[in-house]
């Protein structure tokens, strides 16, 4: 029985690691590349720039709401966890991740709204609402240069293998895969703008197309209506489980946490 038991963890440690560390690297290592890289040298300027970007108008608003106390009852973010460059450093990187009380698996996003309502006893916040993204965009700038580093085991195996699938299936009237872009032609250009690896250290993120800040979630949804296919839900199980995958190929010391980031 023992033995029985040992070989079926085994076999479970087995198929996990598999998939964790030689599952269709389709983009060699020696070849990653952030999606800094691949945007002009004015917008990286930007980017890098924590007086001219953007984004900060957001950063400034989630800034404002770590530190607010609402009252006794319902504690500020930095009243539990203190200086956000200590606390939070490389939290962002994780996620994202199984909820340990729930069993779901949530992102950054899922998290901070789980605080709230769980410690806070606040309501959830609005996704892509500025609150989201002001304080969502603020925890992961405390990770800014630190590499992604999503963790696949047994909890969360299953949400990888269907984020997996959903990035190599067609999808659409026009009939394409992530994988289609971001792994057989990026670098390539498209409408003016030169295709990405799609990795997604940079999220939330200032697009000057939206002229404002959005979340990755919202990225994934231009992206479906580009092939014109069936939006998913922001927050949706689906995007979850895409945002894992893409979290776990975006894992490599070379692609580092940029938020908030500046793309076209």
């Amino acid at each position: 029985m023992i033995r029985s038991l040992y070989l079926f963890v085994s076999l479970l440690c087995f198929s996990v690691s598999s998939v964790a560390n030689d599952f269709d690297r389709v983009v060699p290592p020696q070849a990653l590349r952030s999606g800094l890289t691949f945007i002009s040298e004015d917008l990286r300027s930007l980017a890098r720039s924590d007086d001219l970007n953007p984004a900060f108008l957001w950063i400034i608003q989630g800034e404002a709401l770590w530190k607010k106390t609402e009252s006794p009852e319902h504690p500020s973010c930095s009243s539990c966890h203190g200086e956000l460059n200590q606390s939070m450093r490389g939290a962002s990187t994780r996620y994202p991740q199984i909820d340990k009380q729930s069993g779901q698996l949530i992102n950054l996003e899922g998290r901070i709204n789980e605080c709230r309502t769980r410690h806070q006893k606040l309501p959830e916040l609005a996704l892509e609402s500025d609150e989201m993204l002001g304080i969502t965009a603020y925890v992961a700038m405390a990770s800014r240069g630190l590499p992604l580093n999503a963790h696949i085991d047994a909890s969360n195996i299953e949400h990888f293998r269907r984020g997996r699938e959903l990035y190599y299936t067609r999808m659409g009237q026009i009939n394409l895969a992530c994988t289609n872009c971001h792994e057989q032609n990026w670098g390539r250009k498209l409408q003016g703008e030169t295709i990405s690896q799609g990795h997604i250290n940079a999220y939330p993120a200032y697009r000057l197309e939206w002229q404002r800040m959005g979340s990755l979630h919202r990225r994934l949804r231009a992206c479906l209506s580009g092939v014109r296919a069936y939006m998913f839900p922001l927050g949706s199980s689906e995007l979850l489980d895409l945002e894992l995958f893409l979290a776990w190929r975006s894992t490599d010391p070379k692609i580092i946490v940029e938020s908030p980031g500046v793309r076209r």
